[in-house]
């Protein structure tokens, strides 16, 4: 397989699947290492393929046309990031991504892609696993969701949800 029927392949195994694919496994079936795999994903980006890059893997996006989006601003500590995100997917909301301003770099922002208990769950196991900071603490725990949910109503319920704990940042 060359390097444009590979690229083709990795194009309809992410237009196929709902769930991220692990680089290194694409690599795996593959026979090729993983930076090749690196380098073909950012090949299909520049062609124009919206490929995310989430803690789980590549994943391009599904139509979210019937669906609504909202950027919220929240600040909290640290020890408080699972109970914003389970009052988020509570609802039945997505979080998108988490944004943060830099005073250096200006805006940073991060794929979540977290929508159930399990999706918080395993990224609050990578936290602690890798020891890593989260985003907020380079603002003082000021940041950004896109929030996505199937109507208005949803995203409302999640904002009350946010305002009763003091997470949510209003004008």
């Amino acid at each position: 397989m060359n390097s444009k029927e590979r690229r083709i392949y990795i194009r309809e195994i992410l237009e196929k699947n709902d769930m991220p694919q692990k680089g290194h496994i694409l690599s795996q079936k593959l026979g090729v290492t993983r930076q090749i795999i690196v380098k073909d994903i950012a090949i299909l980006r520049a062609e124009g393929t919206d490929i995310i890059a989430t803690p789980e893997g590549y994943l391009i996006p599904k139509s979210e046309k019937n669906l609504v989006k909202q950027v919220i601003a929240v600040s909290h500590k640290t020890t408080e990031i699972e109970d914003e995100l389970k009052a988020i997917v509570k609802f039945g909301g997505k979080v998108q991504d988490v944004i943060v301003e830099h005073s250096i770099y200006g805006e940073i922002k991060a794929m979540l892609m977290i929508k159930t208990l399990y999706d918080i769950e395993n990224f609050m196991n990578k936290v602690k696993e890798h020891k890593a900071e989260p985003l907020l603490i380079l603002t003082g725990g000021v940041h950004l969701h896109t929030i996505v949910a199937e109507n208005y109503d949803i995203l409302e319920n999640i904002k009350g949800e946010l305002k009763n704990k003091n997470y949510i940042i209003y004008d």
